[in-house]
């Protein structure tokens, strides 16, 4: 691709001083250029971007690279090249139940009060590792009435993330759902309570090679819990 671009075999594209502009991700490309150079995949210890460079080296087609690349996927744990050690997870969580009241219809001039109860639930999350925050925005996803929805860090320069959901009651009509617009969390299967995403929370976590540090109230109760610090290491 870069041969193709610089002998005119492809159009490209160019700044008004007359540079050739292209546009990939540029932090990464300096591990493609050192691989040019060097004919090899030199990358730090803390590398937690791999699946991108993988994008890029596809992108510009260079095969020596991707195989390189597809070896030290094999040969270098996971654990390894996903962050820094000493990185750290706080999680607090908290649930509240609310009761909403709505009118069921069933007919023209013909409508029922009903009551039932929801159960909202809020997780505020910090990670001292940016790269995760992303690792969860892709592994969990927002239901809406428009479709599935990736969440986003409230704040990414605090490195914060912020969920909010509320599955819906079976006693509570879809269109009754949505008017209030509520949103559920799935990953992929629906996440119906807490304990169902400090699951799913804790597989990824201890897949990056984290650890559990601290657990509040109940250690024993990690799944139930209402805070929670990983460390990684």
């Amino acid at each position: 691709m870069l041969g193709a671009m610089f002998t005119g075999q492809i159009p490209v594209l160019r700044d008004i001083k007359g540079n050739i502009f292209i546009d990939r991700d540029g932090k990464v490309f300096r591990y493609i250029l050192n691989y040019l150079r060097s004919s090899s995949l030199d990358l730090p210890d803390s590398f937690s971007e791999l699946a991108l460079l993988q994008r890029e080296a596809d992108f510009f087609q260079i095969h020596p690279l991707l195989e390189e690349i597809h070896r030290y996927e094999a040969l270098v744990p996971r654990s390894l090249r996903g962050g820094p050690l000493g990185a750290m997870i706080i999680v607090n969580v908290e649930s509240k139940v609310r009761v909403l009241h709505f009118n069921l219809r069933h007919g023209p001039e013909n409508y029922e009060l009903r009551t039932c109860s929801v159960q909202a639930f809020t997780v505020d999350l910090f990670c001292t590792w940016r790269a995760f925050l992303g690792l969860l925005c892709e592994r969990f996803s927002y239901k809406t009435s428009q479709g599935l929805a990736s969440p986003h860090p409230c704040n990414l320069r605090q490195n914060r993330l912020k969920l909010e959901w509320v599955p819906r009651p079976d006693e509570l009509p879809q269109d009754q759902y949505d008017k209030q617009r509520y949103q559920g969390l799935t990953s992929p299967c629906e996440i119906m309570d807490m304990q169902g995403f400090m699951e799913e929370l804790l597989k990824v976590s201890l897949a990056e090679g984290f650890r559990v540090d601290m657990v509040t109230p109940d250690p024993a109760e990690i799944l139930t819990c209402t805070s929670l610090r990983l460390v990684k290491g």
